[in-house]
């Protein structure tokens, strides 16, 4: 997944709105240089801005209506001999997004496919410690010692779709022919929500679910933005269709030790002077005990 508004160094959103690895940013520099307009409306994801610290892990945590969310059981919803697909825009989507899911589903004898649309090369605009080529490499390596960190490695293949970061909503027609050669008839797909709030995060909601609708397959959408811009019984969320899955305090510090694997996103860029793109707010935000997913047969 990619980052936090105020966090994010500023991307050149001015001439492609879509350009942004892992948020649409609003900070005041970005206002300056005319990237978002005035009244926090992005091109794309319109009123679902990433921006300032978000709403705070506690607001989330007392909100009656999501303790009243139906559960998830894995075990009842996946049969083990059904491989899952795991859809990451950037490499750590599918940690910070599924990252108590990817260990049930293993527990649960699923053999998972985690797509990489992205390789995520966008995330560090100008910066002489990660340039595109070397995030290109690094990326995908952090990804693979967070799965090990997970203890799922055996159980994940790997497939990089080699997308553009930053313009996966242009390039939608290429991204549906590589899902027909790899997605099976009897798959089920988990993708970011086609309204998570960042474009590529959209991008590849939308693709995906419109996919499966087609050849009606079973899809689960993963909040992951959402929890940044979105508030408590927020009408841009589809409740009455949420799903919580519950973690174990195991699975949930499996997956805070994965996340800790993607030290290009959790650290300072020194050369740049710009802070890290998961700010602690982000981190603490996506590090609870559930995550949430939507699902309907329409989907």
């Amino acid at each position: 997944m990619a980052t936090v508004s105020s966090n994010l160094a500023v991307l050149e959103l001015a001439n492609n709105p879509a350009r942004a690895d892992n948020v649409a940013p609003t900070d005041t520099k970005a206002l300056k240089h005319h990237t978002v307009k005035p009244e926090h409306h992005h091109p794309i994801v319109g009123d679902r801005v990433i921006e300032g610290n978000g709403t705070s892990k506690y607001a989330w945590q007392n909100w009656q209506g999501l303790q009243a969310l139906p559960r998830l059981n894995i075990a009842k919803r996946f049969a083990p001999h059904q491989r899952v697909c795991i859809f990451a825009p950037h490499p750590d989507d599918e940690i910070l997004g599924c990252g108590g899911m990817l260990q049930q589903l293993a527990d649960n004898g699923n053999s998972i496919l985690l797509v990489h649309v992205t390789n995520g090369t966008q995330s560090h605009p100008d910066s002489k410690i990660y340039p595109p080529h070397t995030l290109d490499v690094i990326r995908p390596q952090e990804s693979l010692a967070a799965l090990d960190a997970l203890g799922i490695t055996d159980q994940v293949t790997i497939v990089s779709l080699a997308l553009t970061d930053g313009d996966v909503f242009a390039e939608q027609d290429q991204f549906n022919e590589k899902l027909a050669t790899i997605i099976k008839p009897d798959d089920v797909l988990v993708t970011p929500f086609t309204r998570d709030g960042h474009p590529d995060h959209e991008a590849t909601g939308q693709v995906v679910a419109a996919f499966a609708k087609q050849h009606n397959l079973a899809c689960y959408q993963v909040l992951i933005w959402a929890w940044h811009w979105a508030k408590p019984a927020d009408t841009r969320i589809p409740w009455h269709s949420a799903v919580r899955l519950d973690l174990t305090a195991e699975q949930l510090a499996r997956k805070a030790q994965a996340i800790a694997c993607f030290a290009s996103q959790i650290t300072v860029d020194e050369s740049t002077g710009n802070p890290p793109i998961l700010s602690a707010q982000t981190i603490a935000r996506i590090s609870q005990l559930w995550e949430v997913y939507l699902y309907e047969s329409s989907f």
